[in-house]
């Protein structure tokens, strides 16, 4: 008999889901993106929708069970939207919420003007 999927995952996001999020604090949120995985989800995330899998082949050391924890939370405080497709095996991906792409846009600036900076001389 197959297991159902965990709560969270079943769960879309909505704007109740928002307020309660916002409950929790926007300390917990800022924790949750600011954290070491975190960020490296959001910037990931920022050019296309990606399945788990690609999303740990593109995030260099982060083991299994961190990006699940990770995603878990970016997905409860709304800032990246899980989709599942009913089919065997079931074909999940992530991606930003508008919320996401307004948290990680910022992100996105600093990492790339941080490896503009990093470049070797006449590498770029």
């Amino acid at each position: 008999m197959r297991a159902s999927p965990p709560a969270w995952s079943r769960r879309a996001w909505s704007p109740r889901r928002a307020w309660r999020a916002g409950r929790r604090g926007a300390r917990d949120v800022v924790d949750h993106v600011t954290s070491r995985w975190g960020v490296w989800v959001l910037i990931s995330l920022r050019r296309n929708d990606l399945r788990f899998y690609e999303l740990r082949e593109r995030i260099r050391g982060i083991s299994e069970k961190m990006l699940a924890q990770t995603l878990r939370a970016l997905v409860e405080d709304g800032l990246v939207r899980r989709e599942a497709e009913p089919a065997t095996p079931p074909r999940v991906t992530y991606g930003l919420t508008g919320f996401g792409r307004d948290i990680g846009e910022p992100l996105t600036e600093l990492f790339d003007r941080i490896t503009r900076r990093l470049a070797p001389p006449g590498a770029g």
